[in-house]
């Protein structure tokens, strides 16, 4: 998504992994932290993508070192663009956990807007499955329609993961028929059948901190996807 969005805007990308970032070296962390930023603004207009930020932007009361506060309070600073400005600069991140972030990331002008991303809908799953499905052999004709109906549920990485199976029955298949066979309607179906949605896990964690640890409303999004009222 935050790829895609760079690319709506015409600006350029760059992905931050933590392996980008943190270091065993004092200093060497708030330092490619920073060169990150600089290399950011340099080109603008730029998306610059945070991936996993919970472990770059723990809540400080968690943290029993130093070096990680120091680290936080380097990206507090770039954030804030006090001294450099971000002008240009489109500024996301992703995590799972996101009530584990320092309450100071979330306050204006920084990491202010919170955005819930569902699993994929049933036409979204569709056009997932024609994706991943690009490029395999394939028999014609598939319904995609009716496998998205059987997938409720699943993300992407699922989809994914069910895509996989599929093919691994197909080569298991022409393996004993001693021919290439296509991935059939029915790889997909009985794979879909192994899959279980790896994010229920998730919303049960996500929905204990919605309904108890939800006082700025920052969790409501969840509430009610999973149809609970307030």
């Amino acid at each position: 998504m935050a790829r895609a969005t760079a690319g709506e805007v015409k600006a350029s990308f760059i992905h931050v992994g933590i392996n980008d970032i943190l270091d065993m070296w004092m200093g060497q962390s708030e330092k490619k932290l920073h060169d990150l930023f600089e290399l950011a603004r340099v080109q603008a207009p730029c998306v610059l993508f945070f991936d996993e930020v919970d472990a770059l932007a723990a809540n400080r009361h968690d943290l029993r070192q130093s070096a990680g506060r120091t680290l936080i309070n380097q990206f507090l600073e770039e954030l804030d663009g006090a001294r450099h400005s971000n002008d240009g600069v489109l500024i996301l991140a992703a995590t799972n956990a996101p009530w584990h972030l320092d309450p100071a990331f979330r306050r204006p002008g920084r990491f202010d807007r919170i955005v819930l991303v569902t699993p994929p809908d049933e036409p979204a799953r569709v056009a997932i499955l024609e994706v991943l499905l690009r490029g395999k052999p394939v028999a014609p004709g598939l319904n995609l329609a009716a496998l998205a109906a059987q997938t409720a549920g699943l993300s992407g990485a699922d989809l994914q993961a069910v895509v996989d199976l599929a093919v691994e029955g197909c080569l298991r298949e022409s393996m004993k028929a001693g021919k290439a066979l296509p991935v059939q309607q029915s790889n997909l179906l009985a794979a879909a059948k192994q899959v279980r949605p790896s994010t229920k896990e998730w919303f049960a964690t996500a929905k204990n901190y919605a309904l108890y640890s939800n006082e700025g409303g920052n969790y409501d999004d969840i509430l009610t996807y999973l149809g609970i009222k307030k």
